[in-house]
């Protein structure tokens, strides 16, 4: 059990009856009967790309903030003011903007992001080794044994940690903690911005009980109908239903899911955890049909992807064809068995072949790339007796690297990744020009 109420403004302590903190006024008072028995943590940033423009920008502070793509783009996240104009992630632009009309928009800065993102997980690997990232503004942590090294409890440890992110980076934090990490994901969203909540062992299937099966992990649209049809809506619902029925609707998955309406989750804290998968994608301004003008797009996705993998320092073995349509219809292809690979062209050319199959008069508004079977780098373009060109293609892709590196990322480029802007939107090019609107008859080999 935990002593006196913690103010996470100042660290001081007061009594326990005190509604504020009498050091500094602050009435943030961490209490919690299982405060300082608790571990494993999920720290999540703040509307982390709106926080960090805001912080480089004092001018938009009081302003709602959306960062997005164009019109046509979608929201990639929005700042408090915003949201509470009814903005949220992943929403289409014009709506955002009929939510919200006097909304600032800018572009993702994903430079900038992954740089303060960097700092904040030097600062969480500061308090434990064990850090488990979940994205660019998130992570689990579990402080297992670190009181000796921190004189405090986890808890304890956390406040000092949220202070200290938003005097030195100049963005917030929210943190939950609990027992394991399926609660203390659910306790962080719990009272953004600036939060800090609690759920216990004691209090974590009370908790659960009310709130809706859509909160559990793996329980989408089609679970989440299934359940609906067996008379659960809510958590507390779960374990009421005989356990055959549950299982012949959800599978396997029936025992995951009645550990977690009871609050259990036997999953550890991974301070590595393989990627899956590297990816890019771009919305246009206006739909796309035509290959050949779809087609430079997706090489500049290649090369973007490619760039991604030697930082990783992954290849991958597959390549994946995204196509969004203008009705929001996903149109997914995938090559696999591919010799690992880290080269632009050779992620190019099956994805140019998906491509071509999948250009068969559709308007598309999203184009993506992805890589998958990931291995690591030392497998990449190692090549053998069948594909002797394999060496070849990756030390012309290295040396245009050092070019990039030295002169600029735009110092050389191929010539089919420039826009087709003399296109329309079907691709189709004005008498006598091509890409580069030069003569067609004169046209440099790709």
């Amino acid at each position: 059990m935990s002593g006196s109420p913690l103010c996470r403004d100042c660290g001081a302590s007061p009594p326990a009856d005190a509604p504020r903190c009498r050091a500094c006024g602050s009435p943030r008072l961490l209490d919690h009967p299982e405060r300082d028995a608790l571990a494993i943590a999920h720290v999540d940033c703040d509307a982390f790309y709106a926080a960090v423009e805001k912080r480089d920008d004092p001018s938009l502070r009081d302003r709602p903030l959306i960062i997005g793509g164009g019109r046509r783009g979608v929201v990639a996240t929005a700042c408090y003011i915003a949201r509470i104009r009814g903005v949220h992630s992943a929403m289409p632009m014009f709506r955002a903007l009929e939510a919200c009309p006097d909304a600032v928009v800018l572009r993702p800065d994903m430079e900038k992001y992954a740089r303060v993102g960097r700092q904040v997980r030097a600062m969480m690997q500061d308090l434990t080794p064990l850090v488990e990232p979940v994205s660019i503004d998130e992570a689990f942590l579990d402080l297992s044994g670190t009181e000796r090294l921190h004189g405090a409890s986890p808890a304890v440890t956390l406040a000092r940690f949220a202070r200290a992110v938003e005097a030195e980076i100049g963005i917030t934090v929210s943190v939950g903690l609990a027992p394991n990490k399926f609660l203390a994901k659910i306790a962080s969203d719990l009272e953004k911005p600036r939060g800090f909540s609690i759920i216990g062992r004691d209090e974590a299937e009370a908790f659960l009980a009310p709130r809706p099966v859509r909160i559990l992990p793996g329980i989408g649209q089609a679970a989440s109908e299934r359940l609906a049809a067996l008379g659960i809506q809510r958590i507390g619902e779960i374990g009421r239903v005989a356990p055959e029925r549950l299982h012949a609707a959800l599978g396997r998955d029936a025992l995951r899911l009645l550990a977690l309406a009871r609050g259990e989750d036997r999953r550890p804290v991974q301070p590595r955890r393989e990627a899956k998968s590297i990816s890019g994608e771009t919305t246009f301004a206006e739909d796309l049909r035509a290959f050949e003008a779809l087609r430079p797009v997706l090489w500049r996705l290649c090369e973007t992807v490619a760039r991604r993998l030697k930082r990783a320092e992954l290849a991958a073995g597959s390549i994946t064809l995204k196509l969004k349509d203008r009705d929001f219809r996903l149109r997914t292809r995938t090559r696999s068995g591919l010799a690992p690979t880290q080269v632009a062209e050779r992620l190019f050319r099956p994805a140019e072949a998906l491509l071509r199959e999948s250009c068969d008069g559709t308007a598309y508004r999203l184009i993506g790339v992805g890589a998958g079977d990931l291995c690591g780098a030392a497998h990449a373009d190692r090549g053998d007796l069948a594909d002797v060109s394999a060496v070849r293609d990756a030390s012309r892709a290295a040396a245009i690297d050092a070019l990039r590196d030295r002169f600029g990322a735009t110092a050389v480029q191929r010539g089919l990744g420039f826009a087709p802007q003399d296109k329309d939107s079907r691709g189709k090019d004005p008498p006598g020009k091509d890409l580069l609107g030069k003569d067609p008859q004169k046209r440099e080999p790709r």
